[in-house]
């Protein structure tokens, strides 16, 4: 006959349970300032951070600037547009080939060249912004 080995009811025991407690209190300032850095350090429960903040584990504390966000969006969008233009060049190429004589797409095709080099010419200029933005404000 086979044998019921029937596991016991309950939880597992763990091997190391933390039995140690320690308790303490804070006044309302001293409170604010511990939510506020628990919320910086993006530890999940009060418990976690404290360990951390007394083993001297590594804490990451980001802040986030207002003015950075919106710059990332705006070049953000900026890309999109740089997108866009992409498609409409592809767009103006074709219908030159097709709609025009060669001696006057050639021509438009010439002031187009004109056009994109000059967005080179930008988008080489936002990216020296950018990496100065970056060096001077962003944290590393």
């Amino acid at each position: 006959m086979k044998e019921n080995k029937r596991t016991p009811p309950g939880r597992k025991k763990a091997l190391d349970p933390a039995l140690h407690r320690y308790s303490l209190r804070l006044n309302s300032i001293e409170n604010d300032m511990f939510l506020r850095l628990l919320r910086q350090s993006g530890q999940k429960s009060n418990t976690d951070f404290i360990k951390a903040m007394i083993f001297d584990k590594e804490m990451k504390v980001v802040f986030i600037d207002k003015s950075s966000k919106d710059y990332y969006m705006r070049l953000t969008n900026l890309y999109e547009q740089y997108r866009h233009i992409g498609v409409n060049y592809n767009q103006v190429v074709k219908a030159l080939k097709t709609n025009f004589a060669e001696k006057r797409a050639l021509a438009l095709l010439y002031r187009l060249e004109k056009m994109t080099v000059e967005l080179v010419k930008i988008s080489k200029d936002i990216l020296a912004v950018t990496q100065e933005y970056e060096k001077r404000w962003l944290q590393k």
